[in-house]
Formats: C-alpha cells, sequence, structure tokens
C-alpha cells in the first residue's frame, strides 16, 4: 500500500483556506493535550469551495476514547456506535465534526468494517488541515489509504462483465456505498462525484486496483477483472446484502444517538434532506423538543415518499 499511502499524503497535504486550518486548531484545542491527533476536511465544501452559509464536514481523530472524554458516557457511545457528532463555530463558519479513534479509523477504512460509511468518504479527496505532529500525519495517510482499494474491491464484485472504464467503476462504487446508507441525495449523486475532478480518480486508480481484494489490471483508461477469481468475487457479493441492512439501521442510531450529542441536530437532518432531496421539511416545535421521537416519525414518511433511500 505505500504507493497509494504516498499518494493518500499528497492530496492530504494540499493547502486550503486558511480559516479552515484555524477552525481545526480550535476542535482540536478543546480535548485534553495529547487527545486530538488529527483534522480532516471532507464532503461537499472540500469540492466546491464554498464556506459561508455552508456546513463544514470535519473529522476529529483521537489517540482513544477515554483521553478524549475522560470518565464519561460518551467513551461508550463511541465505541458501540461510532462516531460521535458535534456542532461547531468559529470566525463565523460552521462544521459538524465526527470523533474517532485512530484504532477505529484505521478498521473503518478496511474491507473488514462492517459498515460504509467511513471508508466511503476517505476514497474521495481530503485534506489533513491539522495534525499533532508528523507521526500523526502518516497515521492519518495509512488510515485513509485503505478507503479506495476497499471501494474497489466492492466495486469490482458488482461489475456488469469483465471490463469497464476506471470511471465507471468508481461510480459503481459510490452507488453501492449510498445504498448502503439512509442517504437524502438524488440519484445520480455518485457520478457527480466523480465528475468533480475525473482526473484524480483516473491517477488513484492503479495503486488502488493494486492493493484491492479482487484483483484487476489497468489497460489505458479500461479496468478488467482477471481470470479465476470466482470465489472471491462470490464472498465480496454475499457480505453486502449484510453491509446495506446494517448501514440504514447505523443511519438511525447515530441520529438518535445524536440528538444527546448535537444541539439542533433535527434541525440540520430537515436542512441536509431539503438540500439534496429538493424537499421543504419544515421541523415542528415538539419535535425539537422530543428530536429523537420527531426524527423517528419523520424517517418513514421519507424513505416512503423517496427523498431517503
Amino acid at each position: 500500500m505505500a504507493s497509494l499511502t504516498k499518494s493518500v499524503a499528497e492530496e492530504l497535504a494540499i493547502p486550503v483556506d486558511p480559516r479552515i486550518a484555524v477552525f481545526a486548531a480550535d476542535i482540536a484545542a478543546r480535548y485534553p493535550d495529547g487527545a486530538a491527533q488529527a483534522v480532516i476536511f471532507y464532503g461537499s465544501c472540500l469540492r466546491s469551495e464554498k464556506l459561508e452559509g455552508e456546513m463544514l464536514d470535519f473529522y476529529l481523530i483521537v489517540s482513544d476514547y477515554r483521553a478524549a472524554y475522560g470518565d464519561s458516557w460518551m467513551v461508550r457511545a463511541n465505541e458501540m456506535i461510532p462516531p460521535n457528532v458535534f456542532p461547531a463555530q468559529h470566525d463565523g463558519l460552521a462544521a459538524k465534526y465526527a470523533v474517532l479513534s485512530e484504532h477505529d479509523f484505521h478498521r473503518l477504512n478496511r474491507v473488514e468494517a462492517d459498515t460504509v460509511s467511513v471508508w466511503a468518504r476517505f476514497s474521495q479527496p481530503t485534506r489533513l488541515i491539522w495534525s499533532r505532529d508528523e507521526a500523526a500525519a502518516d497515521r492519518a495517510a495509512e488510515a485513509i489509504a485503505g478507503a479506495a482499494p476497499t471501494l474497489l474491491t466492492g466495486a469490482l464484485a458488482h461489475m456488469e462483465g469483465d471490463e469497464c472504464d476506471a470511471l465507471e467503476l468508481w461510480e459503481r462504487g459510490y452507488a453501492l456505498t449510498y445504498g448502503a446508507e439512509l442517504r437524502a441525495e438524488r440519484s445520480n449523486r455518485s457520478q457527480s462525484v466523480v465528475d468533480f475532478d475525473p482526473d484524480r480518480y483516473r491517477r488513484f486508480t492503479r495503486a488502488a486496483l493494486a492493493d484491492a481484494r479482487i484483483q484487476a489490471e489497468l489497460d489505458g483508461d479500461s479496468v478488467r477483472l482477471l481470470p479465476g477469481q470466482e470465489a472471491t468475487i462470490a464472498a465480496e457479493q454475499k457480505r453486502w446484502p449484510a453491509l446495506r441492512r446494517r448501514g440504514k439501521w447505523m443511519t438511525l442510531a447515530r441520529l438518535a444517538k445524536a440528538s444527546a450529542t448535537y444541539a439542533g441536530g433535527i434541525d440540520y437532518l430537515a436542512w441536509k434532506i431539503n438540500r439534496h432531496a429538493g424537499t421543504e421539511i419544515a421541523i415542528k416545535p415538539w419535535q425539537r423538543k422530543w428530536p429523537i421521537l420527531g426524527a423517528l416519525v419523520l424517517l418513514p414518511r421519507l424513505i416512503a415518499g423517496g427523498a431517503i433511500k
């Protein structure tokens, strides 16, 4: 994975707006000395470079949960239903940040992970905007280097035929991940993610394929499966129904947990769905008072109406 880790580290080091770096340092400083290891920027604001009026997406990587929270129920919450998610504001910018330990961050970027949520995001472009030291930065890059091979392993197992265009393979991978969570996304979302920077995905393809569980070769812009892998492909296909079921239930579990950690979480949920699905959901006062119940009442209607899938 050395070649891919190098590419990931180079991408992580691309500069961002200085305000984002200051924001990340402010988040890291909220935790006890030595707990925060890295802050990583990802998501739609990274792609669009729009900051004002948007919700930035960060991951805070910590040494371990007890170091981050002390003797708190949030240690167990982060262990059982990772990650914990919190709101943050700094100098006119707003963000949400998810907390993972270095151990969980590495594990959830690998093919052994039982949900897609982490590796689906970190197979996309990311930036390391704060790190405790060079060693912490290296560990973050090594963890993220597992994400793209995991995505492409799933995509290779679900190819139609033995050959496809490299960008189509990435799109297939993202379509699989969107189907394994409750997502307020339009049907062409997986294509739009790749279309935003197709050259980046083409650059990453060869190194990511080299570390994928299913073997394939890159010939120009085409990816071709190597023969004799029927058992490996069947095993990968077999695990996806469970990934989809667990992913949707975990989405609900994280939402319920966020009502205790994320002030205004149900309003953020409505904003996110309205933005991506084109709906006009308005949260009622009673739903703010009892956000878990409000979300549970809201979600079945959204699923039935196709706003989230």
